[in-house]
């Protein structure tokens, strides 16, 4: 026997374990010796296939990261990236802000304007681009408003009232209007039949409209003054929306010729009557001009001291209760009942510039007139002006309209 060294042994050794492990690696079990075939990296990835991943619905509003003293006059709009809005609500208690969803989803707009003060949520539905239904809730709060800081719009005419052909709409504000562009953008008279007409702005609290010409009796007026939350300037927003109706009745125009000492009275384009009367005496001149019937009183208290004449003057009057007297401008002009100068009226002007006629005639002409009624004055050279009353008509409707802010 051949006598082996012990290094060479384990060296010998480890050749034999070597052998086996490299036949057995080289055959499957059960199979055949035949060599495996070999793949590609293309092919091994078809065989075991990967979907790409479904990205997530994002639902944001253009608020951004802001949800306290959030301004009213934002315009808040919902939008969605991955997939597409189902349905969007949003509350502030039980209130619910109206809005319009795009019909692909991307978007919805609020159509209605948020309120000061209010703790607003979001609720939004959104589907995923797999059909996963994903829904999702925002806060915010609106900016706290005192009432000095909103300015709220009385409207004349009333609801429901009819008024006479010359009666102007008047938009009357309590806090002052500096942005009347952005707030007359929300003011809207329409008409039937339609008339052509504009606003002026008299002053920062006071806007009016009027048509091209008198109005056409029997129309219907709509007048809506949608501000509420509409910025007005200075930190200033609109209060509230308003919207009145109403209705233009018979066409009752009043013409008073002070030489003449005449009125006549018409309706819708027929003659009444005439009647004698007396307008303002020297000093006193009544104003030529279209004036329009502001308001009524079944009686009134004149006292010459709202008109500057005191008592120490002799031309100082007062005097209860003087009957169907009806206003024509703030400084103090009526249409009323002077039984005390009844021999004058028809020959002479001896007022201290009111119109002055028998009470017969005043309880008749009473009777039949409205507010707006027109009464348009001529015979002497004291003029009447826009603002001392529903002074309009006194203006041309190209100059009207430059009073316009658009």
């Amino acid at each position: 026997m051949t006598r082996v060294l012990p290094g060479a042994r384990a060296r010998l050794l480890g050749a034999v374990c070597a052998l086996a492990l490299v036949a057995s690696g080289c055959q499957a079990s059960g199979s055949t010796s035949a060599p495996a075939e070999s793949q590609s990296p293309s092919e091994s990835a078809s065989a075991t296939p990967t979907e790409p991943p479904v990205p997530p619905v994002r639902v944001s509003t253009n608020l951004g990261r802001k949800t306290k003293q959030v301004p009213v006059s934002t315009a808040l709009e919902v939008s969605a990236e991955g997939g597409t809005l189902r349905k969007v609500v949003v509350t502030a208690g039980d209130v619910r802000l109206a809005g319009t969803l795009a019909k692909d989803g991307s978007s919805w707009k609020a159509t209605g304007r948020l309120e000061p003060g209010l703790d607003y949520v979001v609720r939004s539905t959104a589907v995923r681009s797999d059909g996963t239904v994903r829904h999702r809730k925002a806060r915010f709060h609106t900016q706290d408003l005192t009432l000095d800081q909103q300015t709220y719009p009385s409207v004349a005419p009333l609801q429901g009232e009819t008024v006479g052909v010359g009666m102007p709409v008047i938009v009357s504000f309590d806090i002052a209007v500096k942005d009347k562009a952005t707030f007359q953008k929300h003011m809207t008279v329409t008409s039937t039949p339609r008339q052509r007409g504009s606003w002026f702005w008299i002053s920062d609290h006071e806007a009016h409209w009027r048509p091209a010409t008198y109005w056409k009796a029997g129309t219907d007026v709509t007048v809506a003054v949608d501000v509420n939350s509409v910025p007005a300037g200075n930190g200033i927003y609109g209060q509230e929306n308003r919207t009145v109706d109403f209705h233009v009745g018979n066409a009752n125009i009043y013409r008073v010729n002070a030489q003449t000492h005449q009125m006549t009275v018409t309706q819708n384009g027929q003659v009444l009557r005439t009647i004698p009367i007396t307008t303002g005496k020297a000093g006193f001149t009544t104003r030529s001009g279209t004036k329009v019937i502001m308001e009524k009183h079944r009686t009134k208290r004149m006292n010459s001291e709202t008109v500057g004449i005191s008592e120490s003057n002799p031309e100082y009057y007062d005097i209860d209760d003087v009957e169907y007297a009806m206003r024509l401008t703030y400084s103090g002009e009526f249409i009323h009942a002077a039984p005390w100068s009844v021999g004058s009226q028809g020959y002479a002007n001896v007022s201290h510039g009111c119109t002055g006629m028998s009470t017969a005639n005043a309880a008749w002409l009473y009777n039949i007139t409205k507010r707006g009624d027109v009464v348009e004055y001529t015979g002497t050279d004291r003029w009447m002006t826009m603002t001392n009353g529903y002074g309009d008509w006194n203006v041309p409707f190209k100059e009207y309209r430059q009073g316009s802010a658009l």
